[in-house]
């Protein structure tokens, strides 16, 4: 199935307009979030003798351990924003399994894409196209790093430089909202959020509903 970006956004746009303040609150919430990680990961700075101007390396340990459950929610909330708009509630960012598979898939994509980086630029890109979907693997179906590496590697085949454009394309609408005084990060979030969810289902032909079944546990 051919993909477009343009589709992509339009959907992320128009499933954003269901639900506007609800979108926003969960971007709030996020926001919340990272604000107490930084408190905490300063105090573990403060108490291993370190500041803010030179943290340690354990207050930068705890910061990323505690970053992956914030990331985690993240994908498994755009999953499910996608899948049922009008069904997600915030108890979805709370999504902390299956955490040491999502830490071992992060670790081992952002490895690649910062090695990549290192030379000269363009295998970094590459790689950040082949692992692009490899996060969202681990949610929705499980998977263990290697395996969600290797399925986001064939999910992208075929449409390898449509979806370059398309991270462009995200960077770009997280660019003009940073420049909106960083508030319209709380509407450019959710639509690059959703456009990439309605990406992954494209790709995939579709998922377990594995999120689903966990958010019915949760309500019952």
């Amino acid at each position: 199935m051919n993909f477009s970006p343009g589709d992509a956004i339009k959907f992320g746009w128009e499933t954003f307009k269901q639900r506007p303040w609800f979108f926003i609150g969960a971007m709030i919430i996020l926001a919340m979030a990272n604000i107490a990680v930084g408190i905490i990961t300063g105090a573990v700075d403060s108490a291993a003798g370190g500041s803010f101007e030179e943290p340690t390396l354990l207050g930068n340990l705890v910061s990323y351990l505690l970053g992956v459950l914030i990331s985690m929610g993240l994908t498994a909330f755009f999953l499910a924003a996608h899948d049922n708009p009008r069904g997600v509630d915030f108890a979805t960012l709370w999504h902390p399994s299956p955490y040491w598979k999502f830490f071992g898939t992060s670790v081992l994509a952002s490895l690649a894409v910062g090695i990549g980086f290192l030379l000269l630029i363009v295998p970094g890109l590459i790689a950040m196209v082949l692992f692009m979907f490899s996060t969202f693997l681990v949610i929705d179906r499980g998977l263990g790093p290697i395996e969600a590496l290797k399925g986001s590697i064939e999910m992208t085949q075929g449409t390898r430089w449509t979806l370059f454009g398309f991270i462009l394309l995200c960077m770009l609408i997280i660019f003009v909202g940073v420049l909106a005084l960083g508030v319209g990060l709380l509407v450019a979030v959710p639509i690059v959020g959703l456009a990439f969810a309605y990406a992954y289902r494209l790709l995939s032909g579709g998922g377990s509903p594995q999120i689903q079944s966990m958010d019915s546990g949760l309500q019952a």
